[in-house]
């Protein structure tokens, strides 16, 4: 079994890229409607002023986990996949201690707004975005958790999905099975 884990809402209790625009960018970029996923991240991060070392430093105060996060990386060591960036989401794992398989997007900090580098140009042949579903192991089965719009793709190739907010929405509205979870102890539990 391999386990993927999406990061943001997931992995941990908030949002770290939205909680990083709150923080250096500018909020009103989620008013906007934009034709993709692709489109709307490049314009979130678009929005972020602020060093790499300030915007780490942020992220080591102010990312909270979502509770079980040690137990189920230590019982099950799992890939984290994520749409975020590795400025906010290596700080924290350095901060708990944790090393794991991570494939997230990267940025470039500039004063006059970040630029998006994502982990993967290539666009997916299901739903012509880059997502997530490329950086998925193919040796499994596999078990995906997530909970967000950049969830969808992903979560359909795998063999077992944990899903909450949004993406448990939708897959209920698809007719996709999948098991509800809060914490990450949940997923723990169903998985021992």
């Amino acid at each position: 079994m391999r386990l993927v884990l999406d990061w943001d809402g997931t992995c941990t209790v908030s949002d770290s890229l939205v909680d990083a625009v709150q923080a250096f960018g500018d909020p009103s970029v989620y008013e906007r409607r934009f034709a993709s996923i692709d489109d709307s991240l490049e314009a979130e991060v678009g929005t972020i002023r602020a060093t790499a070392g300030e915007a780490a430093a942020w992220a080591v105060e102010h990312v909270r986990l979502r509770p079980g996060f040690h137990r189920l990386v230590e019982r099950f060591p799992p890939m984290i996949v994520s749409s975020g960036l590795r400025q906010l989401i290596d700080p924290v794992l350095g901060r708990e201690g944790v090393e794991v398989d991570l494939q997230c997007n990267d940025a470039d900090p500039r004063p006059d707004g970040w630029r998006l580098r994502f982990r993967d140009d290539s666009r997916c042949p299901v739903c012509d975005d880059r997502c997530k579903r490329s950086a998925l192991p193919d040796d499994g089965p596999l078990v995906y958790a997530g909970d967000g719009i950049s969830d969808r793709c992903a979560a359909r190739a795998a063999d077992r999905i944990f899903a909450r907010g949004w993406l448990a929405e939708n897959l209920e509205r698809s007719g996709i099975r999948y098991e509800p979870f809060e914490s990450l102890d949940d997923i723990a539990a169903a998985l021992s």
